[in-house]
């Protein structure tokens, strides 16, 4: 092999490389898109006391210490698309036995009546949508996988189609360490979650959800980071235009 050729492969071999561990970003030039957060400072969100102490920007991300203190924006939104990367930091809260969550949103039971569990390594966090915990998307460890909405999915009072719609059609999380790619969109009372190009929550009606709220990113006792957050927030809303259509769009197009 010519040292010509073996500098060609080894360039290429790195860009690959490159790519392998970075993954797919989204692209900021799409219709509509604004910083969530600027990568230097805390302009744009609520920050008390306890959140001062336990949030902070590192290296253009935000980073939480896994202690307390949620976070929240100072806008409120309505119809919106949320884009955001996220990656847990730290130790786990320890190994916890957890649910297997069937597709109708119930859990798997065996022959006994008991609950069959997996045992996790706990991380837990989320996104709060419209001010409301109980519209929260889940990021967490448990076997279901990040996306699941456990204050619809849990609610008894809640039409069977919402239990099964806020539970996730598949685990979709990368493994911890490396970063996740999340898309929420919620229009009037109609959730999509993306995660990792995975439509992992389909047309989720979520009844009673408020009309209008500020989006939160939840501490629950596990460090974890952000990054490249933008939301759309434009109206009236057009879901063609979001990130997650178009990535779908690109991928099953076929090349003239």
């Amino acid at each position: 092999m010519n040292s010509r050729l073996a500098l060609v492969l080894a360039a290429s071999t790195a860009l690959c490389l490159l790519h392998a561990c970075t993954g797919p970003t989204l692209d900021q030039k799409l219709p509509d898109l604004t910083p969530l957060f600027n990568g230097v400072d805390f302009e744009g969100w609520k920050v008390d006391d306890v959140a001062a102490t336990h949030w902070r920007v590192v290296d253009g991300e935000l980073e939480f210490d896994g202690v307390k203190g949620d976070l929240w924006t100072k806008k409120s939104y309505e119809d919106f698309g949320l884009a955001l990367e996220w990656r847990w930091e730290g130790p786990s809260q320890g190994p916890m036995q957890r649910p297997i969550i069937e597709l109708d949103g119930s859990y798997r039971l065996d022959e006994n009546g008991d609950q069959v569990t997996e045992l996790v390594e706990e991380r837990d966090s989320g996104i709060y949508l419209r001010g409301n915990s109980k519209s929260q998307v889940n990021l967490w460890e448990w076997p279901a996988g990040s996306g699941e909405v456990y204050g619809y999915r849990t609610d008894g009072s809640m039409p069977p189609a919402t239990r099964a719609a806020a539970t996730p059609q598949m685990k979709a999380d990368h493994p911890v360490g490396e970063w996740n790619r999340l898309w929420i969109r919620l229009v009037g009372e109609t959730l999509d979650v993306w995660l990792n190009d995975e439509h992992v929550i389909v047309a989720c009606e979520l009844p009673g959800v408020p009309e209008s709220g500020p989006i939160g990113l939840q501490a629950h006792g596990s460090g974890i980071r952000f990054r490249n957050l933008y939301v759309r927030d434009s109206t009236p809303y057009d879901p063609t235009l979001d990130p997650a259509v178009i990535g779908a769009e690109r991928r099953t197009s076929t090349p003239e």
